[in-house]
């Protein structure tokens, strides 16, 4: 039974979140051996989740911003590695095809392969030289005009999925112009390869191993988007990336729950749920995972029912959600192990875990100087305004 045959998404929630369940059962284990979760991506092929994402237009069922976030949630409190890899997916489809970025007709062959094969895609753009393309540098990647096609070159860091990606969207620097492209390279094309790099404590699953291209063909059509030297538009799918720490912050709390009714040390009648200090904690945790939830859904619904010019105001109201969201995500891990102790360091403990796992939000985009930056200047621009 796939996901879009059912007709709400509080029944597509459900179906979910039994199907993912699994996923926490084989988080330990994977990311003790270090390899990536293929069989969690398997499951969530099976149930057709890759495609929710997809507009109606194209055959997809084009589920808001707001389901996929509280789907992408659930992932996440199950395997943080798993939900933040499929987030880029499912984000990149549903920007694409509401933005119609691409020319309809490549966008569409590609989304037929998601529909019918439960292909999978990501952007690969950060490199060593640049960091995040978010910085504005300029790729050392690039793209030479060929008569029948393009030529490309270059190597490509955190790059998420690749162990599973059928298509990668490459930013390159256009040869002989001041210009840059996303280039579309299926994984199949001669000189693609993947370099096994991805060696982070954190978020492990993801499979961010660098992509590698040596002198790679590819068609006319397959350069898909000119890139703009303006300032990036708002995009709301990125707002996936603090759904996923949401959700492994909820992990945290549950675990730092579980042992609190629980633990009863000899000392004391009853167990330590009881004791004024561990309350204390608890409701901290409780608040800041309440902020964070109102916060993240309150801007998704805001997204959801917005028109496109009131969407390219909200760039900053984006990226304090994701500040925000992580940030207290942190905070939540921190408690829960102060309420574990030292048994939240144990290498079968799951705490010990979120804790890497969590900290990985902090280098995911937008990064947070940027955006307290755009803060102050959208404060100052208001101010002015109002004078």
């Amino acid at each position: 039974m796939k996901l879009a045959d059912f007709k709400t998404a509080e029944e597509r929630v459900a179906i979910l979140q039994d199907k993912v369940s699994v996923f926490a059962e084989r988080a330990y284990q994977l990311d003790k051996d270090d390899v990536f979760p293929f069989e969690n991506f398997r499951d969530l092929k099976e149930i057709g989740y890759p495609s929710l994402t997809i507009p109606k237009k194209y055959g997809g069922l084009g589920i808001s911003l707001t389901e996929m976030l509280k789907m992408q949630e659930i992932i996440a409190k199950m395997d943080g590695s798993t939900a933040l890899g499929i987030g880029w997916h499912m984000g990149i489809t549903k920007h694409l095809g509401e933005t119609d970025a691409w020319e309809p007709q490549k966008y569409e062959s590609v989304m037929k392969d998601v529909l019918t094969n439960s292909a999978l895609l990501n952007n690969a753009a950060s490199e060593r030289a640049t960091g995040s393309p978010t910085r504005g540098g300029r790729p050392e990647t690039t793209a030479e005009r060929t008569n029948d096609g393009w030529l490309v070159n270059g190597r490509k860091t955190f790059t998420t999925l690749a162990p599973v990606l059928s298509y990668f969207i490459v930013s390159a620097s256009i040869k002989g112009t001041d210009k840059t492209g996303n280039f579309l390279v299926e994984r199949e094309r001669d000189g693609v390869s993947i370099d096994e790099t991805w060696d982070s404590i954190a978020m492990k699953g993801t499979g961010s191993h660098d992509l590698v291209l040596d002198q790679v063909k590819l068609d006319d059509s397959d350069f898909v988007e000119e890139l703009s030297s303006e300032k990036k538009p708002a995009a709301g799918w990125l707002l996936h990336i603090p759904a996923c720490y949401l959700g492994i912050a909820r992990a945290a709390q549950e675990t730092a729950l579980q042992f609190a009714s629980s633990y009863s040390p000899n000392s004391i009648k009853g167990t330590i749920s009881d004791l004024p200090n561990v309350q204390q904690k608890l409701g901290e945790m409780e608040l800041l995972l309440m902020e964070s939830e109102y916060f993240l859904y309150g801007v998704s619904e805001k997204w959801d029912h917005a028109t496109i010019d009131q969407r390219s105001e909200m760039k900053p109201l984006l990226g304090a959600v994701k500040l925000s969201v992580v940030n207290k995500a942190i905070e939540v891990v921190d408690l829960a192990m102060r309420i574990n102790g030292a048994r939240s360091l144990s290498s079968s403990n799951p705490l010990q875990r979120y804790y890497r796992d969590v900290r990985a939000g902090l280098h995911n985009p937008p990064m947070d100087d940027m955006t307290i930056i755009q803060l102050a200047s959208k404060s100052i621009s208001e101010f002015r305004n109002n004078l």
